[in-house]
């Protein structure tokens, strides 16, 4: 019943970041399971701390790349946004098939909330995802990549951070 959805998930271990590989020429990048394990925690205690729906917030974030185990990652000039989006919804319903539909049903619907950007929570979700990317950033330019070809990270999540308390989070970031 779940086994293909386990394996499935597990193969995020495998996909590659392709922004850092397309940007910095990194070899061995960080996985989207790495990614969304920092966004996990990052969102939880964010979460807790303003008073969001964790559960919630955590279900999305761990759901939001699930479709890249199939497809894989693209970055945003890879592919038209249009497209990207039909081809991961394809992927997503592929993926949630094997589970039961009370939770086919709940995942797809945090699955088009978060698409959509259209609660509360999914807009939260969309700032870390932004501002993961940021803190990661910030991790490689401290190992030695070049602040010019990161420059497009920061600028990404500084225009995507909205919540004043992200904001500040982005501002350390950047600073430290």
């Amino acid at each position: 019943m779940t086994l293909k959805f386990f394996k499935t998930a597990a193969n995020l271990k495998t996909v590659q970041r392709q922004g850092w590989v397309k940007k910095l020429s990194i070899t061995n990048p960080e996985s989207v399971a790495d990614h969304s394990y920092s966004m996990a925690l990052m969102s939880m205690v964010i979460s807790d701390s303003e008073h969001y729906n964790s559960e919630k917030v955590l279900k999305m974030v761990l759901l939001h790349d699930l479709a890249e185990s199939e497809i894989g990652d693209f970055t945003p000039k890879q592919i038209k946004k249009e497209r990207k989006d039909r081809i991961e919804n394809n992927a997503f319903n592929k993926i949630i098939q094997t589970l039961p539909d009370s939770l086919k049903l709940q995942y797809l619907q945090i699955w088009k909330e978060y698409q959509q950007g259209s609660s509360i929570e999914s807009k939260l979700v969309h700032q870390i995802d932004k501002l993961e990317m940021a803190l990661q950033a910030k991790i490689y330019q401290k190992t030695g990549y070049p602040i010019e070809h990161l420059e497009s990270f920061f600028e990404s999540a500084k225009r995507h951070i909205t919540d004043p308390k992200l904001k500040e989070l982005f501002t350390k970031i950047v600073e430290e």
